[in-house]
């Protein structure tokens, strides 16, 4: 495949700097790396802190963002196996990891300490062509398509992992707050197709709608529910046996532990900067509730959610738009008005 010397990409010099639409270099892949021509990318809550540099994890810059890339393979380093050009692949938020510590070993991947991170130590998927470790890359089926499962490689990967890591069994409850967002969309898909039974939380008739088209049993508004943690209580009989917080609400998440059932797990995925979880004790203990964080999954995870994906079991609702339009969906993402994913498309 003819490779171009550049390309056009989205970058920022500075944390809160202009989002520069320019043209780049197109990198070299190192001997562990794939070269993927990057055809469509989903745009991620989390790159939003990347370009802000408001978490305790200071990124690369300047930095092109992003970490939902699918593509296709146009160049491998020598040291490479099980790939090849031609094939389908996805730049994941997990680039790449040191393979050997105590964590990797375990399959704990993600939580290396030499974790390289797609869009925010790594140049990511805002760019027409991006490097990522080849044991780390995401396998795409052939005839995928490309824009659809975008982002499956980071949302819907985190949102399965988070669902697997409340340890729920079928017929449960999970409540999912923020279930009207990027990530709370897919949150619903992947309850509903591992049989859990779900009770949305979210704000409006247009969210309400929305979940309820997805598969949601009931929905608690915010923006009208005088109690929030009486009326999820009352929509699931008790309280539901698991909470998925990807809202980036502190409140939100510390009322998840107010309306958790008995021997419920509380799951951490959103990150608001400088939130705390607030529990009451007493409860917590006498409730013999489980609060957990869930970050990302590993290559298994990743394997299995977009197996879910590939069987029509999720179905992301996407907008796509031009990269060079970028810029104007963080300004969305800061006011809070995402409904469902955005997708960008590299050659516009």
């Amino acid at each position: 495949m003819s490779i171009p010397k550049t390309q056009k990409a989205i970058v920022f010099e500075t944390n809160g700097g202009p989002l520069e639409y320019k043209e780049i270099p197109v990198p070299e892949p190192n001997s562990n790396e794939l070269l993927i021509n990057i055809k469509y990318s989903g745009v991620c809550h989390t790159d939003l802190h990347a370009w802000k540099g408001d978490w305790p994890l200071a990124t690369k810059l300047p930095l092109v963002g992003g970490h939902e890339g699918a593509g296709v393979v146009v160049a491998m380093g020598k040291n490479v196996k099980n790939w090849k050009v031609g094939d389908l692949a996805g730049v994941k938020w997990l680039n790449g990891s040191c393979m050997s510590c105590e964590f990797c070993q375990h399959g704990d991947e993600p939580n290396c300490a030499q974790a390289d991170l797609s869009g925010y130590t790594h140049d990511g998927s805002f760019q027409q062509y991006a490097t990522a470790d080849a044991v780390q890359a995401a396998k795409i089926p052939q005839g995928t398509d490309l824009a659809e499962v975008a982002p499956i490689l980071c949302a819907g990967i985190t949102v399965y992992k988070a669902l697997k890591t409340a340890n729920l069994s079928a017929g449960q409850w999970v409540c999912i707050s923020g279930a009207g967002g990027g990530l709370g969309s897919l949150a619903i898909q992947y309850a509903n197709a591992m049989g859990y039974r779900v009770c949305a939380i979210d704000g409006g008739e247009e969210k309400k709608a929305f979940c309820q088209s997805l598969g949601a049993e009931k929905f608690i508004d915010f923006t009208i529910s005088k109690d929030i943690v009486k009326d999820v209580v009352e929509a699931t009989n008790g309280g539901p046996h698991g909470a998925i917080n990807v809202s980036v609400s502190e409140r939100a998440i510390s009322q998840s532990v107010e309306f958790i059932r008995a021997t419920g797990t509380v799951v951490l995925v959103g990150l608001p900067a400088g939130a705390k979880v607030v529990a009451p004790v007493f409860d917590a203990v006498v409730k013999s509730v489980s609060i957990r964080g869930s970050y990302v999954g590993n290559r298994a995870d990743s394997a299995e959610a977009i197996d879910f994906f590939s069987r029509g079991l999720i179905k992301c609702p996407i907008k796509i738009v031009g990269l060079s339009e970028l810029p104007e969906i963080y300004t969305l993402m800061e006011e809070g008005k995402i409904l469902g994913r955005y997708v960008v498309d590299t050659t516009k």
